[in-house]
Protein backbone atom coordinates (compact mmCIF):
# COMPACT_ATOMS: atom_id res chain seq x y z
CA UNK A 1 0.00 0.00 0.00
CA UNK A 2 1.20 3.34 -0.48
CA UNK A 3 0.11 4.82 2.94
CA UNK A 4 0.50 8.75 3.81
CA UNK A 5 1.14 9.59 7.47
CA UNK A 6 0.62 12.92 8.36
CA UNK A 7 3.01 12.88 11.38
CA UNK A 8 5.29 10.06 11.88
CA UNK A 9 7.88 11.94 14.11
CA UNK A 10 6.46 10.98 17.77
CA UNK A 11 4.70 7.71 19.90
CA UNK A 12 1.87 6.65 18.18
CA UNK A 13 2.29 8.29 14.39
CA UNK A 14 6.25 7.03 14.48
CA UNK A 15 4.97 3.66 15.35
CA UNK A 16 2.64 3.30 13.28
CA UNK A 17 5.09 4.09 10.49
CA UNK A 18 7.70 2.23 11.24
CA UNK A 19 5.40 -0.92 11.25
CA UNK A 20 4.04 0.64 7.78
CA UNK A 21 7.64 0.27 6.87
CA UNK A 22 8.31 -3.06 8.50
CA UNK A 23 5.48 -4.59 6.77
CA UNK A 24 6.35 -3.67 2.98
CA UNK A 25 4.33 -0.66 2.35
CA UNK A 26 5.61 2.38 0.48
CA UNK A 27 5.00 4.86 3.28
CA UNK A 28 5.34 9.43 3.70
CA UNK A 29 5.47 11.14 6.56
CA UNK A 30 4.06 14.64 6.51
CA UNK A 31 5.69 16.35 9.25
CA UNK A 32 7.87 19.36 10.82
CA UNK A 33 9.95 17.83 12.39
CA UNK A 34 10.01 19.42 15.39
CA UNK A 35 9.72 16.43 17.74
CA UNK A 36 12.31 14.29 15.39
CA UNK A 37 12.81 12.37 12.44
CA UNK A 38 10.10 9.59 10.62
CA UNK A 39 11.23 5.82 10.99
CA UNK A 40 14.21 4.65 8.50
CA UNK A 41 12.65 3.95 5.42
CA UNK A 42 9.76 6.25 5.34
CA UNK A 43 9.79 9.47 2.41
CA UNK A 44 9.70 12.79 4.49
CA UNK A 45 7.89 15.64 3.24
CA UNK A 46 9.12 18.38 5.75
CA UNK A 47 6.03 20.80 6.37
CA UNK A 48 4.14 22.84 8.72
CA UNK A 49 0.59 22.31 8.64
CA UNK A 50 -0.48 25.50 9.62
CA UNK A 51 0.50 27.37 6.32
CA UNK A 52 -2.79 25.67 5.49
CA UNK A 53 -3.01 24.22 1.86
CA UNK A 54 0.53 25.66 1.03
CA UNK A 55 1.93 22.41 3.45
CA UNK A 56 0.20 19.68 1.23
CA UNK A 57 2.12 21.35 -2.19
CA UNK A 58 4.60 18.75 -1.98
CA UNK A 59 2.02 15.64 -1.53
CA UNK A 60 1.78 14.28 -5.37
CA UNK A 61 -0.77 11.55 -6.69
CA UNK A 62 -3.25 9.28 -5.28
CA UNK A 63 -2.34 7.13 -1.65
CA UNK A 64 -4.13 3.80 -0.69
CA UNK A 65 -4.69 5.18 3.09
CA UNK A 66 -3.40 8.56 4.52
CA UNK A 67 -3.51 7.95 8.85
CA UNK A 68 -4.36 11.31 10.42
CA UNK A 69 -3.33 11.90 14.21
CA UNK A 70 -4.38 15.31 14.70
CA UNK A 71 -6.08 17.14 17.53
CA UNK A 72 -6.76 21.00 16.38
CA UNK A 73 -9.28 21.02 13.45
CA UNK A 74 -7.75 23.76 11.49
CA UNK A 75 -5.42 21.86 9.84
CA UNK A 76 -7.07 18.62 9.94
CA UNK A 77 -9.70 19.90 7.77
CA UNK A 78 -6.67 21.25 5.53
CA UNK A 79 -5.57 17.78 4.99
CA UNK A 80 -8.92 16.85 3.91
CA UNK A 81 -9.30 19.48 1.77
CA UNK A 82 -5.85 18.84 0.02
CA UNK A 83 -6.53 15.37 0.40
CA UNK A 84 -9.64 13.54 1.11
CA UNK A 85 -10.20 13.10 -3.05
CA UNK A 86 -7.01 11.04 -3.03
CA UNK A 87 -7.44 8.62 -0.16
CA UNK A 88 -8.84 5.47 -0.92
CA UNK A 89 -8.95 5.03 3.10
CA UNK A 90 -8.81 7.49 5.76
CA UNK A 91 -7.76 6.86 9.40
CA UNK A 92 -8.26 9.48 12.14
CA UNK A 93 -7.66 8.48 15.48
CA UNK A 94 -9.54 10.07 17.94
CA UNK A 95 -10.29 9.86 21.63
CA UNK A 96 -12.51 8.62 24.15
CA UNK A 97 -12.64 11.77 25.26
CA UNK A 98 -14.97 13.35 22.80
CA UNK A 99 -17.87 10.84 25.10
CA UNK A 100 -20.21 13.67 26.53
CA UNK A 101 -20.35 11.34 29.87
CA UNK A 102 -17.88 9.17 31.22
CA UNK A 103 -19.75 7.77 34.70
CA UNK A 104 -21.21 4.68 33.08
CA UNK A 105 -19.03 1.53 32.22
CA UNK A 106 -19.30 -1.08 29.49
CA UNK A 107 -20.86 1.84 27.08
CA UNK A 108 -19.77 1.19 23.22
CA UNK A 109 -19.97 3.49 20.39
CA UNK A 110 -23.37 4.99 20.23
CA UNK A 111 -22.84 7.10 23.51
CA UNK A 112 -23.68 10.68 23.37
CA UNK A 113 -20.91 12.83 22.16
CA UNK A 114 -19.84 16.11 23.52
CA UNK A 115 -20.80 19.24 21.36
CA UNK A 116 -18.50 19.80 18.06
CA UNK A 117 -15.80 22.93 18.79
CA UNK A 118 -17.44 25.56 16.92
CA UNK A 119 -15.41 27.28 13.68
CA UNK A 120 -12.92 29.46 14.41
CA UNK A 121 -12.38 28.89 18.08
CA UNK A 122 -9.01 28.26 19.16
CA UNK A 123 -8.32 24.26 20.14
CA UNK A 124 -6.74 24.05 23.76
CA UNK A 125 -6.06 21.54 26.05
CA UNK A 126 -9.79 22.09 27.79
CA UNK A 127 -11.54 21.57 25.06
CA UNK A 128 -9.93 18.81 23.57
CA UNK A 129 -12.45 16.27 23.37
CA UNK A 130 -14.77 18.53 21.42
CA UNK A 131 -11.66 19.10 18.66
CA UNK A 132 -11.66 15.74 18.22
CA UNK A 133 -15.67 16.03 17.98
CA UNK A 134 -15.89 18.37 14.96
CA UNK A 135 -12.53 16.86 13.06
CA UNK A 136 -14.64 13.16 13.60
CA UNK A 137 -17.40 15.35 11.56
CA UNK A 138 -15.27 16.99 9.11
CA UNK A 139 -13.21 13.70 8.25
CA UNK A 140 -16.79 11.71 7.98
CA UNK A 141 -18.09 14.64 5.71
CA UNK A 142 -15.00 14.37 3.16
CA UNK A 143 -14.37 10.81 2.73
CA UNK A 144 -18.08 9.19 2.00
CA UNK A 145 -17.74 6.39 4.18
CA UNK A 146 -14.11 5.69 3.64
CA UNK A 147 -13.03 6.22 6.63
CA UNK A 148 -12.21 5.00 10.25
CA UNK A 149 -12.82 6.84 13.18
CA UNK A 150 -10.44 5.01 15.71
CA UNK A 151 -11.77 6.45 19.43
CA UNK A 152 -8.36 5.90 20.99
CA UNK A 153 -7.96 5.04 25.06
CA UNK A 154 -5.20 5.93 27.13
CA UNK A 155 -2.09 4.74 25.27
CA UNK A 156 1.05 2.82 26.84
CA UNK A 157 3.83 1.27 26.41
CA UNK A 158 7.65 2.04 25.91
CA UNK A 159 8.14 5.65 24.47
CA UNK A 160 5.30 7.30 25.99
CA UNK A 161 6.01 11.07 26.89
CA UNK A 162 3.26 11.59 29.09
CA UNK A 163 4.26 9.70 31.87
CA UNK A 164 1.09 8.17 33.01
CA UNK A 165 1.10 4.62 32.61
CA UNK A 166 5.12 3.82 33.23
CA UNK A 167 4.78 5.88 36.52
CA UNK A 168 3.82 3.34 38.60
CA UNK A 169 6.47 0.37 37.56
CA UNK A 170 9.01 3.23 37.22
CA UNK A 171 8.28 4.56 40.69
CA UNK A 172 8.77 0.77 42.51
CA UNK A 173 11.83 0.46 40.61
CA UNK A 174 13.26 4.24 41.50
CA UNK A 175 13.51 3.18 45.38
CA UNK A 176 12.54 1.36 48.34
CA UNK A 177 10.65 3.91 50.21
CA UNK A 178 7.16 4.04 51.25
CA UNK A 179 4.89 4.77 48.16
CA UNK A 180 1.40 6.86 48.17
CA UNK A 181 -1.43 5.59 45.92
CA UNK A 182 -4.91 6.33 46.15
CA UNK A 183 -7.32 3.46 47.75
CA UNK A 184 -9.07 2.58 44.65
CA UNK A 185 -8.08 -0.84 44.56
CA UNK A 186 -11.39 -2.37 42.66
CA UNK A 187 -11.46 0.89 40.08
CA UNK A 188 -10.66 0.03 36.19
CA UNK A 189 -7.85 1.32 34.32
CA UNK A 190 -7.78 0.52 30.82
CA UNK A 191 -4.89 0.93 28.58
CA UNK A 192 -4.09 -0.07 24.96
CA UNK A 193 -0.82 -1.01 23.91
CA UNK A 194 0.46 1.93 21.86
CA UNK A 195 1.99 -1.16 19.52
CA UNK A 196 -1.13 -2.69 19.19
CA UNK A 197 -2.81 0.26 18.81
CA UNK A 198 -0.72 0.98 15.43
CA UNK A 199 -1.02 -2.84 14.27
CA UNK A 200 -4.62 -2.48 14.35
CA UNK A 201 -4.91 0.82 12.41
CA UNK A 202 -2.43 -0.45 10.08
CA UNK A 203 -5.08 -3.73 9.97
CA UNK A 204 -7.79 -1.44 9.46
CA UNK A 205 -6.75 0.67 6.67
CA UNK A 206 -5.23 -2.43 4.83
CA UNK A 207 -8.98 -4.26 5.37
CA UNK A 208 -10.90 -0.95 4.46
CA UNK A 209 -12.39 -0.89 8.03
CA UNK A 210 -14.90 2.25 8.37
CA UNK A 211 -17.19 3.27 11.00
CA UNK A 212 -16.32 4.83 14.73
CA UNK A 213 -14.70 2.14 16.60
CA UNK A 214 -13.43 2.32 20.25
CA UNK A 215 -9.57 1.14 20.30
CA UNK A 216 -9.18 -0.11 24.37
CA UNK A 217 -7.09 -2.26 26.68
CA UNK A 218 -8.76 -4.92 28.60
CA UNK A 219 -10.11 -3.51 31.85
CA UNK A 220 -7.44 -4.70 35.15
CA UNK A 221 -8.25 -3.33 38.13
CA UNK A 222 -5.86 -0.83 40.01
CA UNK A 223 -5.04 -2.76 42.83
CA UNK A 224 -3.71 -5.69 40.16
CA UNK A 225 -1.56 -3.33 38.35
CA UNK A 226 -0.29 -1.83 40.85
CA UNK A 227 0.86 -5.03 43.02
CA UNK A 228 2.44 -6.40 39.58
CA UNK A 229 4.55 -3.34 39.00
CA UNK A 230 5.51 -3.47 41.87
CA UNK A 231 6.30 -7.01 41.63
CA UNK A 232 8.37 -6.18 38.19
CA UNK A 233 10.18 -3.75 39.64
CA UNK A 234 11.60 -5.79 42.97
CA UNK A 235 9.80 -3.44 45.08
CA UNK A 236 10.55 -4.28 48.80
CA UNK A 237 9.28 -1.03 50.77
CA UNK A 238 5.61 -0.41 52.16
CA UNK A 239 2.46 1.09 50.00
CA UNK A 240 0.52 3.26 52.05
CA UNK A 241 -3.11 3.55 50.88
CA UNK A 242 -4.07 6.97 51.27
CA UNK A 243 -8.35 7.75 50.79
CA UNK A 244 -9.35 10.62 48.02
CA UNK A 245 -10.37 13.05 51.04
CA UNK A 246 -7.23 13.19 52.39
CA UNK A 247 -5.31 13.42 49.19
CA UNK A 248 -7.07 16.07 47.58
CA UNK A 249 -6.82 19.03 50.57
CA UNK A 250 -2.80 17.88 50.18
CA UNK A 251 -2.99 19.73 46.14
CA UNK A 252 -2.74 15.72 44.85
CA UNK A 253 -3.60 15.91 41.35
CA UNK A 254 -5.64 13.58 39.30
CA UNK A 255 -4.81 11.45 36.67
CA UNK A 256 -2.02 13.34 35.12
CA UNK A 257 0.26 16.27 35.37
CA UNK A 258 2.83 17.43 38.28
CA UNK A 259 2.72 15.96 41.82
CA UNK A 260 -0.51 13.73 40.39
CA UNK A 261 -0.68 10.05 41.19
CA UNK A 262 -1.94 8.51 37.66
CA UNK A 263 -4.48 6.70 36.53
CA UNK A 264 -6.74 7.94 39.67
CA UNK A 265 -9.78 9.93 38.30
CA UNK A 266 -12.00 12.38 39.57
CA UNK A 267 -15.65 12.01 40.87
CA UNK A 268 -18.34 10.80 37.89
CA UNK A 269 -15.30 9.02 36.07
CA UNK A 270 -16.36 5.13 36.82
CA UNK A 271 -16.66 4.53 33.15
CA UNK A 272 -13.60 6.63 31.47
CA UNK A 273 -11.47 3.68 31.85
CA UNK A 274 -14.30 1.23 31.19
CA UNK A 275 -15.77 1.17 28.19
CA UNK A 276 -16.38 -1.36 25.42
CA UNK A 277 -14.20 -2.90 23.06
CA UNK A 278 -16.10 -5.82 21.90
CA UNK A 279 -16.94 -3.95 18.22
CA UNK A 280 -13.20 -3.45 17.71
CA UNK A 281 -11.76 -6.57 18.63
CA UNK A 282 -14.62 -8.31 16.07
CA UNK A 283 -13.34 -6.21 13.45
CA UNK A 284 -9.69 -7.62 13.76
CA UNK A 285 -7.97 -5.81 17.29
CA UNK A 286 -5.49 -7.65 19.30
CA UNK A 287 -4.34 -7.06 22.40
CA UNK A 288 -1.04 -8.89 23.89
CA UNK A 289 -1.42 -9.45 28.13
CA UNK A 290 -1.07 -6.30 29.97
CA UNK A 291 1.79 -7.85 31.69
CA UNK A 292 3.91 -7.43 28.36
CA UNK A 293 2.98 -3.79 28.01
CA UNK A 294 4.12 -3.69 31.92
CA UNK A 295 7.33 -5.02 31.47
CA UNK A 296 8.25 -3.73 28.16
CA UNK A 297 6.96 -0.27 29.54
CA UNK A 298 9.65 -0.96 32.77
CA UNK A 299 12.16 -1.38 30.65
CA UNK A 300 12.12 1.77 29.03
CA UNK A 301 11.59 4.02 31.43
CA UNK A 302 14.82 2.41 33.22
CA UNK A 303 16.17 3.33 30.22
CA UNK A 304 14.80 6.96 30.25
CA UNK A 305 16.54 7.18 33.48
CA UNK A 306 14.01 6.23 36.56
CA UNK A 307 14.94 9.69 38.34
CA UNK A 308 14.27 12.00 35.31
CA UNK A 309 11.61 15.09 36.07
CA UNK A 310 8.13 13.45 34.59
CA UNK A 311 5.26 14.98 33.23
CA UNK A 312 2.71 13.01 35.70
CA UNK A 313 3.25 11.44 39.12
CA UNK A 314 4.62 12.57 42.56
CA UNK A 315 7.76 14.20 42.80
CA UNK A 316 10.02 11.76 44.82
CA UNK A 317 10.09 15.28 47.82
CA UNK A 318 6.22 15.35 47.49
CA UNK A 319 5.90 11.45 48.23
CA UNK A 320 8.32 12.23 51.04
CA UNK A 321 6.04 14.62 52.54
CA UNK A 322 3.05 12.87 51.70
CA UNK A 323 4.36 10.03 53.92
CA UNK A 324 5.53 12.21 56.94
CA UNK A 325 1.60 14.21 56.74
CA UNK A 326 0.21 10.46 56.92
CA UNK A 327 3.02 9.20 59.77
CA UNK A 328 3.74 6.19 57.45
Amino acid sequence: MRILVLGGTAFLSAEIAGQAVAAGHQVTCLARGSAGQPPRGTAWIRADRSLGANAYAGVSGDWDAVIEVARDPDPAQGALDALAQRAGHWTFVSSCSVYADHSVPGVAEDAALLPALPSGTQSTAENYGESKVAIEEATLAATGGRAHVCRAGLIGGPGDGSDRYGYWPGRFARDSGPAIVPDIDADPTQVIDVRDLAAWILLAAEQGTSGVLNAVGDQVPFGQYVGTSGDIAGYTGSVVAAPEDWLVPEGVGYWAGPDSLPLWLPPDHGGFMARSNQAARAAGLVLRPWQETLEDTLRDERARGLARPRKAGLAPHTEARLVSRLGA
